[in-house]
């Protein structure tokens, strides 16, 4: 299954399992200086970064690659709702000769196909960025267990990325999420949208994490980023 129709499958879960993004959503928009009135959002999903939002906007315009997490996302006037892959020509395209006082990303820019050129192509609209991306190192245990490697990029490869263009500000925090028992843990993988392409975990790995697996928690990495200037 790929990473679009994961999404898509489970967005009306999704605000049910997405637990950690909301944290990282609840931070992020915490630590936006001033109150920019023009913003663009990269992956909105539900909107659980808009609903932090507290204070008047002129434009705000939220993006994601699923018809189904678009759908969820509040409504009004000023609120501009467009289903795109960040990755593509269209969304690049749509960025033409705009300019935003702000673009925010949480738990969506660590599924692009080229971090760096999406950046790249977003520097040309702002100076101003904050997102925060899970890292390779969520599920940690789980990859060395199953002896697979994360669909999510590393701390370093987003770090080069952003540095690439912008001087930023990194701050890396870890996170343990506990359940109850394992078909709950189990459950929250495939719902959350953090495991990216599920169907990499065949019948055999899938049993042999659900007898090896001996924690009653799931490990998460996010790393926040702040823009500073363009270099």
């Amino acid at each position: 299954m790929s990473v679009k129709n994961q999404f898509s499958k489970y967005a009306k879960d999704y605000n049910n399992h997405n637990i950690i993004q909301q944290i990282a959503a609840k931070a992020l928009v915490r630590d936006i200086k001033g109150k920019p009135k023009n913003i663009l959002e990269i992956g909105c999903g539900s909107g659980q970064v808009f609903k932090y939002i507290d204070w008047d906007i002129e434009n705000y315009y939220a993006v994601d690659f699923s018809p189904s997490m678009c759908e969820l996302h509040p409504r009004d006037k000023n609120i501009h709702i467009n289903c795109f892959d960040f990755d593509s020509n269209d969304f690049f395209e749509f960025l033409e000769n705009k300019k935003f006082d702000l673009v925010i990303s949480s738990s969506a820019m660590q599924w692009s196909k080229d971090l760096k050129k999406l950046i790249k192509q977003l520097s040309n609209t702002t100076e101003n960025i904050n997102a925060v991306l899970f890292t390779s190192n969520t599920f940690k245990t789980i990859q060395n267990i199953t002896d697979t490697k994360s669909p999510i990029l590393s701390q370093e490869n987003i770090k080069d990325a952003f540095s690439s263009i912008y001087e930023c500000k990194f701050e890396v925090h870890n996170y343990n999420l506990e359940f109850e028992n394992k078909k709950d843990l189990f459950d929250y993988i495939k719902k959350s949208g953090v495991s990216g392409d599920s169907s990499n975990l065949d019948f055999k790995n899938a049993k042999k994490l659900f007898k090896e697996y001996s924690l009653n928690y799931l490990e998460f990495e996010v790393i926040f980023i702040n823009t500073v200037s363009k270099l």
